[in-house]
């Protein structure tokens, strides 16, 4: 099992637990155990996905709709009275339409709400600066179409894709585990990403052409800088043709540490 199928499979594990003994989650469960890179994926999915059922609780149900849907379902089992009813004389009973029962329209809640989940995880990644998109794109999570753990590989698949090529990696992200690249699209110009991993913590490096950001790129972007963050920090800098932006779930003192 591919780390990608993993986590395909991981996607649907509950908060809580609740499916660690699912004989379909025991292998991708167990490969999230063994593999940092992966295990780190899953601790933040689950972490996304306890904020979401968090927030979801403390959205407040119209008043009235728990009795609601107990009377519709009254009105449903008592079908079959009815017709009894009407063979003897007595008035008919409504029937809802199958689209109205009570367990069509709940199963049409859920369905709106994985939908709206979905839709907010796909939508595109906004971010007015390159760092910004970067932290952004990071922390709602993503697919690498390239794995390799030779970075000639990796910069040989982005000069396929045209992407711009990381030229100046910082000298200790020779010790670093190379996991993969894609190239992305921002504000209509080409970014890498190249993926490291060490020791469990993950290094996401987007490379930018200096000359595609024009306008918001100054002498003082070329320094090193750090962006403290709650979940995740980043570093950027720029040399004389790339603009970087390292975003890393490790602290602040890891990511020096690299740089």
């Amino acid at each position: 099992m591919s780390n990608d199928e993993a986590k395909f499979i991981l996607s649907a594990y509950r908060p809580g637990g609740r499916d660690a003994d699912d004989p379909a989650m025991a292998q991708a469960l167990a490969q999230a155990r063994s593999d940092p890179a992966l295990g780190a994926w899953f601790a933040r999915e689950q972490a996304h996905d306890a904020a979401m059922t968090a927030k979801l609780r403390e959205v407040a149900p119209p008043a009235g709709l728990r009795e609601a849907i107990l009377a519709g379902g009254r009105v449903s089992d008592a079908g079959g009275e009815g017709a009894a009813k009407q063979a003897a004389g007595g008035l008919p009973v409504a029937k809802r339409a199958w689209w109205a029962q009570p367990g069509w329209l709940a199963a049409a809640a859920a369905v709106a709400l994985f939908i709206g989940l979905t839709a907010w995880r796909m939508s595109p990644v906004r971010g007015g600066t390159l760092e910004e998109f970067a932290v952004n794109f990071v922390d709602k999570g993503f697919r690498l179409p390239k794995h390799s753990d030779d970075v000639g590989v990796l910069k040989a698949w982005l000069a396929e894709q045209h992407g711009p090529l990381p030229e100046a990696l910082p000298a200790k992200f020779a010790d670093l585990r190379a996991l993969g690249c894609k190239k992305l699209d921002f504000q209509g110009h080409e970014v890498s990403l190249v993926c490291f991993e060490r020791g469990g913590k993950e290094f996401h490096v987007f490379v930018a052409r200096r000359e595609d950001l024009g306008r918001g790129t100054s002498a003082a972007d070329v320094n090193l800088r750090f962006i403290p963050g709650a979940t995740l920090v980043a570093a950027t800098w720029m040399d004389a043709k790339h603009r970087y932006v390292v975003v890393s779930d490790a602290d602040m003192a890891t990511l020096k540490g690299v740089l």
